[in-house]
């Protein structure tokens, strides 16, 4: 059992931490509570663990929010700020981010060309910066269960317009996979168990651990259906 020699990091076709960057824009309290794509809850859980994916595999991270300084908005999430309060935020005014000189010059200045984008929400303040991006040549990889619109056929129909003009969905368990991709790199194994996690607080790989638990320490002789019945 023995994993083939790691690809060229940089050069790799898939995402690798050593060649894409993570953008985050307007997860804030406005743009939140008005998504009716998906469950907010839901939503809130999904762009978290796919931040904490980014940060567990050590991504530059270009952060922007709208109209804070102007006072016609409020700050990110908490949820958000716990986990990004030590990076820059870049605040604007436009509604397309790559209208924003310092937005735009920060994702520059990754030296990245796989651009991983989220947004609040999917048919404005996503769409547009990544029909932009695509067409300045950089390459947009949308998390899909980690954005959402004021109704679902607006979401809907934004990514299908993003992914026309040649950008690419994905899932936050996609990303992490991909990130991941051999056990082998041990250092960041222990954050991608978070993938497991779900929103209703199941864990699959830890519930599976605890049934092994369970059968290991039953008496021996006994079957795990005469336990059961007992």
């Amino acid at each position: 059992m023995s994993s083939e020699p790691r690809r060229d990091p940089v050069k790799d076709h898939l995402l690798t931490p050593e060649n894409c960057a993570f953008i985050i824009i307007d997860y804030q309290p406005i743009q939140v509570s008005s998504i009716r794509s998906m469950d907010q809850k839901v939503l809130v859980f999904n762009i978290t663990s796919t931040v904490k994916a980014a940060l567990n595999y050590g991504l530059p991270i270009v952060h922007s929010t709208v109209n804070v300084q102007t006072g016609r908005n409020k700050p990110p999430i908490s949820q958000i700020q716990e986990l990004l309060g030590h990076l820059p935020t870049y605040d604007r005014t436009t509604i397309n981010s790559w209208e924003d000189v310092q937005f735009r010059e920060a994702v520059k200045a990754t030296g990245r060309k796989k651009l991983i984008m989220t947004a609040l929400w999917t048919e404005a303040c996503l769409a547009f910066p990544a029909l932009d991006a695509l067409k300045e040549g950089y390459e947009v990889y949308v998390v899909a269960d980690a954005v959402g619109g004021t109704s679902r056929a607006a979401h809907e129909i934004a990514l299908r317009r993003i992914e026309q003009a040649g950008g690419m969905l994905i899932s936050k368990t996609q990303l992490y996979c991909e990130l991941q991709r051999d056990w082998s790199h041990k250092e960041t194994v222990p954050g991608f168990m978070y993938v497991f996690q779900n929103y209703d607080g199941s864990n699959p790989e830890k519930d599976f651990e605890g049934h092994q638990d369970h059968l290991h320490s039953q008496p021996k002789g006994r079957s795990s259906s005469e336990n059961l019945r007992s």
